[in-house]
């Protein structure tokens, strides 16, 4: 009886650790075109492109560990040092949030701008910018300011991005803050793109100044 014992043991040892194995990000491996780009997405079947309007239709639980968000689409160009984005944007109701990403350079490693009804004071991982590297996200703005969008109709959003000096700055209808401005300067360079950590949101009348 000892012996069966303890044989068995590896073999349930290895069935744990196989049963903690991280979970992987799902692939981009579909894409889908807007705004006279493509984009690479997980499922093309989560987006709806409608003329100069893209609404992300499909919601994806947050990656868990690492906690960081992964139902974004992904521009189909070289990566991005300085670039302004102006762009039209909707969240889900009656509460949701969205994002838009920036210097994304692989699977895990990218920085994006946050929008919810949320005060950053109030729910410090909504409404400022956040950065991945390897593992969960972090903030990298002060908590400064009121929420980024307060109800569910569109708002302008601009995003200017430094990557020389490793600077962002966000405004919601002419309006920034504290909230809105980060610094990183481990990811100076990178796609761009726009999506939801775990909620449906619509974009549309995209412009990007490089």
């Amino acid at each position: 009886m000892q012996r069966r014992n303890f044989l068995a043991a590896p073999l349930m040892t290895s069935a744990l650790m196989q049963g903690q194995t991280k979970p992987k990000t799902p692939p981009m491996a579909e894409k889908i075109k807007a705004f006279g780009m493509e984009w690479a997405v997980i499922s093309a079947a989560d987006w709806k492109v409608e003329g100069n309007e893209v609404q992300l239709v499909t919601a994806r639980p947050q990656q868990a560990d690492p906690r960081r968000p992964i139902q974004f689409a992904l521009a189909e160009t070289e990566p991005l040092e300085k670039f302004t984005l102006e762009v039209e944007v909707r969240r889900s109701k009656p509460k949701g949030s969205l994002i838009l990403v920036y210097a994304w350079q692989r699977d895990g490693y990218f920085n994006y701008v946050h929008l919810s009804d949320d005060a950053p004071s109030k729910v410090e991982v909504h409404n400022g910018i956040f950065h991945c590297y390897g593992g969960d996200r972090v903030r990298i703005s002060p908590k400064d300011g009121p929420a980024g969008i307060l109800n569910d109709e569109w708002h302008k959003v601009k995003v200017v991005f430094d990557g020389k000096k490793g600077l962002v700055e966000a405004w919601v209808n002419g309006q920034t803050s504290g909230a809105l401005k980060g610094a990183d300067l481990s990811l100076t360079s990178g796609r761009i793109g726009f999506g939801s950590f775990f909620n449906t949101a619509g974009f549309r009348n995209w412009k990007l100044t490089r």
